[in-house]
């Protein structure tokens, strides 16, 4: 295929997004309608050919499919530009896949990019290792590093680096914020500079903006929506969503692990107002908290430790009973297979058996055949005497 382009380069004009909307001020389908006139008429004064009829191919193994695609390159390699005005400006970059209409259309030397849809990383100059995946992506990032960007409108005004965006309009507001993960319709939609926080959940901390907020973990829909920006706070599917909050909560993992109070362990508490876990002594530790070792690097856990002597045993419950009848259902199928596969081993072992014989059978006739072979080359061999009478 044949690149036409209608300059050299194209000027760059960043993409205008209201949330939500479609674009207020970016290329409609009007204003592409009247070049692509031109290109079909051949009035473009400027209009060139751009590499021979290779269905694409630049030179230094790079790949052009559309109108004003690559048409700067000068020392770029690896380079796969489809669609209008894809990598328009690109110079020296390399390794970046563009894919759609001016996809990476500003970038120059920046490299490893992966944009895909209308105006992805559209402002990208010299940033590295991002990847746009929906229209208007990561649009404003010029120079970020390390960025991830899913959905429509997702890190659409970032500039910062390692930032993960998952969702319609996920951290759409971002600029400056670094090390956010947010999974989810407008997740962290409002977020401009708050950092390392990780939202899962449609409209999750919708009203966390500045640096105030940052080191927060929220899991559910629309947790902390209601209330203003705090640090290092974890809340799952809490009042914060909606003076309310889940109804329920089941967790796992705490039953078959029963931890006397006293030393360290101490009594869990609930503020019933706002859904706040906290802590407090047990009556047999005196009204002064424990003495807590500090908290050091995670190590890696051994086996289980037996019960400490003098600690009573967890008595015996229904739900203890039926974790048995669990087990001993498991150990019994575990001994069934055991016997399926000694059974299958068994038989598969006679039919080696039966090959092994089948083989010496066949190199016996094999050698027969030989044999015989060798005989009929003799007889052919032999000389034949005949009289003249």
């Amino acid at each position: 295929m044949k690149v036409i382009v209608l300059s050299a380069k194209s000027p760059i004009h960043r993409p205008s997004l209201r949330q939500g909307f479609p674009p207020s001020r970016s290329y409609g389908a009007a204003g592409l309608l009247i070049p692509l006139v031109l290109v079909c008429f051949g009035l473009a004064p400027t209009a060139q050919a751009v590499g021979p009829d290779t269905d694409g191919s630049i030179p230094g193994s790079n790949n052009g499919e559309g109108i004003g695609v690559l048409v700067s390159r000068t020392g770029g390699v690896w380079n796969t530009g489809t669609g209008f005005e894809a990598l328009n400006h690109l110079t020296a970059g390399n390794q970046n896949t563009a894919t759609g209409l001016r996809a990476l259309n500003s970038d120059i030397n920046g490299g490893y990019n992966t944009g895909t849809g209308v105006y992805s990383l559209f402002s990208n100059t010299s940033g590295f290792f991002n990847s746009a995946t929906g229209a208007y992506s990561l649009s404003s990032n010029i120079s970020g590093n390390n960025n991830t960007a899913t959905g429509y409108g997702a890190l659409y005004r970032n500039t910062a680096d390692n930032n993960t965006a998952t969702g319609f309009g996920a951290l759409f507001r971002n600029t400056t914020g670094t090390l956010n993960t947010a999974v989810g319709t407008e997740a962290l939609n409002h977020n401009v500079d708050g950092f390392q926080n990780t939202v899962v959940g449609a409209g999750g901390r919708t009203n966390l903006v500045t640096a105030a907020g940052n080191s927060n973990t929220y899991l559910g829909q629309f947790v902390g929506s209601t209330i203003p920006e705090e640090t290092n706070t974890i809340r799952i599917a809490d009042i914060s969503i909606d003076g309310f909050g889940s109804a329920e909560c089941f967790i796992g993992g705490i039953f078959n692990n029963f931890q006397p109070v006293g030393g360290a362990v101490v009594e869990v508490t609930l503020d019933l107002t706002n859904d706040h876990l906290g802590w407090d002594v047990g009556p047999s530790q005196g009204a002064s908290a424990p003495s807590v070792p500090s908290r050091g690097a995670p190590v890696k856990r051994g086996a289980p430790q037996p019960r400490s002597p003098g600690a009573p045993a967890q008595p015996p419950t229904m739900r203890q009973a039926m974790l048995n009848d669990k087990v001993e259902k498991l150990e019994a199928t575990v001994a069934q297979l055991k016997s399926t596969v000694a059974k299958q081993e068994a038989t598969i072992a006679q039919q080696q058996r039966g090959m092994d014989a089948v083989t010496v059978r066949l190199n016996e006739q094999a050698s027969q055949i030989q044999k015989v072979s060798a005989q009929l080359e003799v007889t052919k061999a032999a000389p034949r005497t005949v009289s003249n009478k």
